[in-house]
């Protein structure tokens, strides 16, 4: 038989993983990740929302698993999780909006956890999420999953190559609605939980409030600015904003103004017009090719953020990095968030944002 490692969160989609990779005749391992985030309330109630990895979190975890008789261990993880909310408070301040998730992906969940499976011999590492692993002629490939709205390849784009065939997606090839329909038929505690909509480390949504707890000595106030570099208002720290915002600037321009750029040097915020987001392409860096590496032009479809819908698109690869061009111009390009190629479903491969590129 078969062993595999799961991560449990505590949520509904590892909890029916675990159901269905028992139903699969797998010798199941549950695994808990405790980073040192905390919830103050055991709360489930619909309108509860918040991130994982909490207490809370744990104990649902290891109900599920008692309900599954499962064996379950909850592994310290916290001093590797500093190094994230350290990477989440530097990229701010660096002007730069950056992605924890993937982070957390690449360097636990596929990384620190894989290697703890290795030491159980386990033969597979499992999670919840919305994403699928396809085998055909001895090969594995990463995809999308088949939920469009929860499908959560982007964020997996970094996982080593060495290890896809070694990854099992339990529920990546059902719906969110058919996941909680089968958490109901089992009877499971966690069958109407909330998903988790929030940074787990930030579960108040006030990620400045994180940052300058973490990094108490930036000060980071300076202006708005517009493009011609006047001088529009001021404002209290570069870590409040992100490319494309509009909400939230705290000052009246007589007009929509949108933050065009983020300048950490002068801590300027430059302001401008929604069309002046548009950039016809950018460069990234530290690629992960989860195909063979492209040594000539690559025809993709290239996501910039999570809810971007892919966009048709040229890349080439320099290095370690890739310059991408979009056959359409594209709106706020952000420096700090993943871009990740497809084929169609298929996952290619990504980068992290350094810059884009005007458009013509």
């Amino acid at each position: 038989m078969a062993r595999v490692v799961l991560a449990m969160s505590g949520g509904v989609d590892s909890s029916v993983s675990a159901y269905l990779l028992q139903k699969q005749g797998y010798d199941v391992v549950g695994l808990f990740m405790r980073t040192g985030v905390h919830s103050d309330a055991d709360d489930h109630r619909a309108d509860h929302k918040k991130g994982c990895c909490s207490a809370v979190d744990a104990g649902d975890a290891r109900r599920i698993a008692d309900q599954m008789d499962i064996p379950f261990y909850a592994l310290d993880f916290e001093q590797d999780f500093g190094r994230i909310i350290d990477y989440f408070a530097d990229e701010y301040l660096k002007g730069r909006t950056p992605n924890p998730c993937v982070v957390c992906n690449s360097w636990l969940k596929f990384g620190r956890l894989f290697s703890y499976a290795q030491q159980l011999e386990a033969d597979f590492i499992a999670t919840g999420h919305y994403a699928r692993i396809v085998r055909a002629e001895g090969e594995a490939h990463l995809h999308r999953g088949i939920d469009p709205d929860k499908d959560q390849s982007y964020v997996l784009y970094g996982i080593r190559p060495e290890i896809v065939s070694r990854l099992l997606f339990p529920v990546g090839d059902l719906t969110k609605g058919k996941v909680r329909a089968i958490a109901r038929e089992l009877g499971l505690c966690v069958a109407d939980k909330p998903d988790s909509v929030e940074i787990c480390f930030v579960p108040g949504g006030d990620h400045s409030a994180v940052i300058r707890a973490r990094r108490p000595e930036a000060a980071t106030a300076g202006k708005f600015v517009d493009t011609a570099g006047q001088v529009l208002g001021e404002h209290d720290g570069i870590d409040r904003f992100t490319i494309g915002q509009r909400k939230g600037l705290g000052i009246a321009t007589g007009s929509r103004r949108f933050v065009l750029q983020i300048v950490p040097g002068s801590n300027d915020i430059v302001l401008g017009d929604r069309d002046e987001l548009l950039a016809d392409g950018l460069t990234a860096s530290r690629v992960n090719w989860l195909c063979p590496t492209p040594i000539n032009a690559l025809r993709c479809q290239a996501k910039i953020r999570y809810r971007h819908t892919p966009a048709p698109a040229t890349v080439h690869v320099n290095g370690d990095g890739a310059t991408v061009y979009f056959d359409e111009p594209q709106s706020a390009i952000t420096p700090g968030q993943a871009v990740v190629f497809y084929d169609g479903t298929r996952v290619l491969g990504g980068g992290w944002i350094e810059e884009k590129t005007d458009p013509k």
